[in-house]
């Protein structure tokens, strides 16, 4: 009998993938994990695993340019998506990562959920917005991270939760898509509502190979 309990400590490394072509099997099951250069990705994603090594870390935002695949055991991944937004790089290389990160959250169909974080101080800027565009067309669920919450009083922070929910709810009436909460990887707060909101996702039924079909090309 399975249950919702994931051991995320029990991640390794599985692939870096430049395109949807090169990452692993569609099958199983996966969230990802996007956000501006700056939102702190990485350190959500090691504090998850409690693994200070796994997402690196950079001083150069948007340097990360691959999908990065990462294993907690067979059939349920965490996938590091390319930070966007920030990077000092050329439209031409802006356009084809943001051809990559739409193509993998339409047409991934293990993706069982998008983790979007953005900074607290600073949410639901363009290319946030657009993320969830291409989320909501694929009809993915979305959990947001208001991250570096230890950055603000509580008071500011309840009211740039509250401010965000409200925006969501107008996109998402039934709250059946869309979530947030606040979260600070330094404070470790909301650890453990993120783990729970994953263990459901991952612990959904899974893609088979028998029921994937073919690869999009």
């Amino acid at each position: 009998m399975e249950t919702n309990t994931v051991n995320f400590q029990s991640v390794t490394f599985l692939i870096s993938a430049p395109t949807l072509q090169q990452c692993p099997d569609d099958i199983g099951c996966e969230v990802a994990f996007a956000g501006r250069s700056n939102a702190g990705k990485s350190s959500a994603i090691n504090s998850l695993t409690r693994n200070r090594g796994l997402a690196r870390t950079s001083k150069t935002p948007g340097r990360t340019q691959l999908i990065n695949h990462f294993e907690i055991e067979p059939g349920k991944r965490l996938v590091d998506l390319p930070g966007y937004g920030y990077a000092k790089v050329p439209k031409a290389i802006k356009a084809k990562w943001d051809r990559h990160l739409a193509e993998y959250l339409q047409m991934r169909r293990s993706l069982a959920g998008l983790v979007l974080l953005m900074d607290i101080r600073h949410p639901l800027q363009d290319y946030d917005q657009q993320m969830l565009n291409w989320a909501a067309q694929a009809g993915l669920p979305v959990h947001i991270l208001l991250t570096k919450a230890d950055k603000l009083k509580r008071g500011p922070a309840k009211n740039a939760l509250l401010g965000v929910d409200k925006v969501l709810r107008d996109m998402d009436p039934g709250y059946t898509l869309l979530t947030v909460q606040i979260f600070s990887s330094l404070k470790k707060i909301g650890l453990e509502e993120l783990e729970n909101q994953l263990s459901t996702w991952l612990c959904q039924n899974p893609l088979s190979s028998s029921d994937n079909g073919s690869q999009p090309i």
